[in-house]
Order: structure tokens, then sequence, then C-alpha cells
């Protein structure tokens, strides 16, 4: 068994250490409502959430029916004293729960999902920013969250915010709340921040980011010593070509620690390289296109680790993609923001669950997972309970 399929096994193993740890925590959820008046425990519907979630349902309407069709099932795991309570408590008291509750639960099975890496390689970490479209209306701005997800497509953290150009404040904050020793930091540029790099590097971190125009003066200085071909030359190369779709894809990435004439060298904590990364993608016909990017870093000259990072950035854009595509996410306009908030986290525990389990015999989709087990929720549930 390789490392790849050992890393997987352990993970599948511990699915049950999750949904019993999952099951113990919620329970210890601080209900504010007045006692008396409380029909439905916050501890059912955090849970019939979740579990509705992972059953392919979306909106809160469905969630109620969901429970509804499935109450005899879910009373092997929940109290229920009233029996399902309608869409709008569900919504209502969903929204009451402490944003702080979930993400702490969730913090605490990260780490248990990394206690035993063990490995050499640096672990990726990139840190992107997506808007819950069906969060805004006229009269308010929808919620914009950052996360970090690492390189096996795990999101570790996130931070909410009123809008993306708030990212910067809110990344030392989620970098803050995770334990990123030993890894490399990916941001796209908005994250290319003097105050962001700091915090990278006292918390032991390195970290390759993104150069666009918000940063002007430096793009531009790095920008042309890229075009010199007497310095291109002497930088470490690699370079990757993939076929798909009937396009070919060539990926060049360029590394060089000579960077002493960088009049703003000083004003980056720990910067050792500057990076160049040029797709030639070639299309029918012919017909080409080509991006190049520039990248800061504070690796040191490595070309194999430097593409891994630059390359490894997408695995965030992927998982946002899955939030849309997978859990509809931008179909939901739930416009409390709470509560929109903790269904976020809920639909990311969820992805992290999906990624792990296989649903009957053959390999699905994170979709048509969900979809699998909304169809016979009875018997995948509980074998997610009682892997």
């Amino acid at each position: 068994m390789n490392k790849a399929s050992i890393f997987w096994y352990n993970q599948r193993k511990r699915m049950d250490l999750f949904m019993k740890a999952l099951l113990d925590y919620a329970s210890t959820v601080t209900d504010i409502r007045q006692e008396k008046k409380v029909l439905h425990k916050m501890m059912d519907i955090i849970m019939l959430v979740f579990f509705a979630t992972l059953a392919n349902a979306d909106d809160w309407v469905e969630m109620e029916v969901f429970g509804k069709e499935h109450e005899k099932f879910l009373r092997n795991y929940l109290e229920l004293p009233n029996g399902i309570p309608s869409h709008d408590t569900i919504q209502r008291v969903f929204a009451m729960v402490p944003p702080e509750f979930l993400e702490n639960f969730q913090k605490q099975w990260n780490e248990m999902l990394n206690s035993d890496e063990g490995s050499k390689i640096k672990r990726l970490l990139a840190i992107d920013g997506k808007t819950q479209r069906g969060n805004g209306s006229n009269d308010q701005k929808a919620n914009h969250i950052v996360s970090a997800v690492d390189g096996k497509g795990f999101c570790l953290g996130q931070k909410r915010v009123e809008e993306k150009t708030n990212e910067i404040k809110a990344i030392p904050g989620l970098l803050d709340c995770l334990n990123i020793k030993g890894t490399i930091i990916t941001t796209d540029a908005m994250g290319t921040q003097t105050a962001i790099v700091k915090k990278i590097r006292q918390k032991r971190a390195d970290y390759v980011l993104a150069l666009k125009a918000n940063q002007g003066k430096l793009l531009e200085d790095v920008r042309l010593y890229f075009a010199e071909d007497e310095f291109l030359k002497k930088c470490a190369y690699k370079k990757t070509v993939e076929k798909a779709r009937g396009k070919i894809e060539k990926r060049e990435y360029w590394q060089t620690d000579d960077i002493s004439w960088l009049r703003q060298k000083k004003e980056w904590a720990g910067l050792k390289t500057i990076i160049l990364t040029r797709n030639t993608v070639t299309g029918v016909g012919g017909a080409e296109s080509i991006e190049e990017r520039y990248f800061i870093s504070s690796l040191p000259e490595g070309i194999e680790e430097a593409a891994r990072a630059v390359r490894g950035h997408w695995m965030v854009e992927s998982y946002h993609w899955h939030l849309d595509v997978t859990f509809r996410e931008d179909g939901n306009h739930t416009l409390e923001k709470q509560a929109a908030y903790n269904l976020n986290i809920i639909r990311k525990m969820s992805l992290n669950i999906l990624k792990l389990i296989e649903v009957g015999s053959k390999p699905l989709s994170m979709k048509k997972k969900r979809y699998a087990i909304g169809t016979n929720p009875e018997k995948h549930l509980e074998q997610i309970v009682n892997i």
C-alpha cells in the first residue's frame, strides 16, 4: 500500500470517530432560547440540517421534507420530542447557533485528520474568498467567506466578512486560528500584503503569493527582470504538457533567488525568490492563448516545490466550485447572515465527508454521492454513522 493509499485508509477509519464526536459535540451547544418556550432541541436541528445536507437537501423546505419523510430513522440519533420542526423554525433556530461552535468542531476534526501526516513534503494551504451570492439583496451585501483549503481538498477553516475588499483583514485572523507551522501558504493577489507576509513568517510558515496590479511597482520590477532573456536562462526551470478536451496545455515555471537588486525586498519578510509561470493553451486549429503570472516567495530556489505550490492553489478554487455545483450554494437565498454562514460550514463539513466515503460499488462524483444518499438515506447515512 503506497503513502497516498495509507492516508485515505486512515482517514476513512477516522470517519466513525467523526460521526460519534459530532453527535456528542452537538449535544453540548449552548441554547440561548427561553427553556419553557422550546419545542425543538437545538442539537436536533443542527443534526437534522447536517443529515439533510448530506442527503441532497439544499434549502429549508427540503430539509423539513427530508425530516418528515425519514423521522423514524432520525429518531435513532435525535430526540425530536415534538416531531420534525417546520422549515421556518429550522431556519430561525439554526440562525441562533453560534458560528464559533461549528467552527470549533471543524477545527478539532481537522486537527485529527492531520495528526499523523508525518510527510517530509510541506503541506499546501490555499487561501481564497467566495461570496454567498444568494445572501445578498438590495438592502444588504452578501456574506464573503475566506476559506483555507489544504492540498488534499479539505477545508480547515474560514472567516466571514462583509465584502471581498475585507479579505485583507480576514486573512490574518484566519491564520491565527490555524496551525500553519511548516506549511506553504498560497493566496491570490488580494492577500499579497506585507502585514500578511509578516504574520505567515511569525507562524513559521512559507508563502507563494501572486502579484497583480495592487502591487504595481513590485510587479513591474519582477516582470522586467523576467523579460530579459539573459536572466531567464539562469533561472531554475520546469515544464509540463497536458492534453485534455482537444487542447494542449503547456505550463512553464521559472524561479530565481537572484533578487539582491529588488528595491522592495526588505519590505517582505523572508522573501527569497521570485517566480514566473507561463501557460500556453493550443486549441483545435492551432489557436494559442498565453497567460503569464508572477509570484513572490519565501521558498529557497527549488523549482519542483515552487511549481507544486503555484499549481496547488487551484484546490481552493475547486472547493468553491463544489459549493456551487455540488451544493448549489449560490441558489440558496437565505438572507439571515448567521444562518447562511452556518450553512456554509455544514456544507464544508459534508463535502469533507463525501471526499472520504464511497456510496455504492462504483466511484461517483461528489454531486452524485449526495444524490445517491438522498435516494436511500436510511441505508447510506446508517453506513456513514457506523462506518
